[in-house]
């Protein structure tokens, strides 16, 4: 497993890492699937409050219970249930980012979050506010680094400009470019780390049947699941290769892949030590299809 630094912080996370949104059922095989995980060099664990109303935390704060120092935790705060549990609502006040870290880290059985990532974010929330919360939280060592979790170009723009985030998660994948247009390159000038999901877009770059996805239709989203295909070769599965794309962008530390089966968790360790794309081969992929760009919240 190779490992990177994340952005200017201190933290050394998997190229691969383990998106604990999809793990669900037995709770047991959960925690045994986050072991082996582990144990197969996979380090960095991403979560959310929002998950299953905590019960995710929750599951990973069992798992890695007394092994805190071998794990890189990382969970996200903004989406706050309502009391009768019909949905949520967004909430990026101080006030409430200082209330739910405290239940995160009882949560997840620690003192400490390595990344808090604000879970969203909008033009109009009270930006400095929030920073305020997460710098307070890291004086207060409750906190390592804090990000945000977004696609928005306006909202990471003020993110970098006016915080000390140490990375953006956001969605990235051969059928979704829009962040190559500007905001993969504004992260990589202010060394920001990228943690990228999304990077089989539901499947549809591994085998799974073609549908349309964001602006491409049916018939282009096969032209490029075809076109990983052949740059796979017979050196790579396709699944390796959509992962290998991602990972080829300068920018992104990390592919943060949602895991639920033992089969999910070996096609990640397996992505992880597939070759590196070559340039040529990035080129191919990249010639298959126009990249979108983002059309709101720009």
């Amino acid at each position: 497993m190779k490992y990177k630094q994340l952005g200017k912080s201190d933290l050394n996370i998997s190229e691969v890492s383990f998106g604990c949104m999809s793990l669900q059922g037995d709770e047991e095989e959960s925690i045994k699937m986050l072991h082996q995980a582990l144990d197969k060099g996979i380090n960095f664990f991403d979560t959310a409050d929002l998950y299953d109303k905590g019960q995710n935390e929750s599951v990973v704060g069992r798992a890695f219970k007394g092994m805190r120092e071998k794990v890189v935790l990382a969970t996200k705060v903004g989406n706050q249930w309502r009391p009768d549990g019909s949905g949520w609502d967004w909430n990026p006040s101080k006030a409430y980012i200082l209330q739910a870290v405290e239940e995160s880290l009882k949560r997840l059985q620690t003192d400490y979050i390595d990344l808090y990532q604000l879970h969203g974010g909008t033009i109009d929330d009270p930006i400095d506010e929030t920073i305020e919360a997460f710098e307070q939280l890291k004086e207060q060592g409750k906190i390592r680094h804090y990000g945000i979790s977004s696609i928005r170009p306006n909202v990471i723009r003020e993110y970098v400009s006016r915080s000390n985030i140490a990375s953006v998660m956001l969605q990235y994948s051969l059928l979704d470019r829009r962040p190559e247009e500007e905001v993969l390159e504004l992260l990589q000038q202010h060394q920001i780390g990228v943690l990228a999901r999304g990077s089989m877009a539901q499947g549809l770059l591994a085998d799974k049947p073609a549908k349309s996805y964001l602006t491409y239709t049916l018939e282009e989203v096969q032209q490029a699941a075809e076109a990983v295909k052949v740059v796979a070769g017979k050196t790579r599965r396709a699944s390796e290769t959509a992962v290998r794309f991602v990972l080829h962008h300068p920018s992104v530390t990390s592919a943060v892949l949602g895991i639920r089966t033992e089969q999910q968790l070996e096609d990640a360790l397996l992505a992880a030590q597939a070759e590196p794309l070559t340039d040529a081969e990035v080129r191919q992929l990249q010639e298959v299809l126009a990249a979108g760009k983002y059309e709101q919240h720009r």
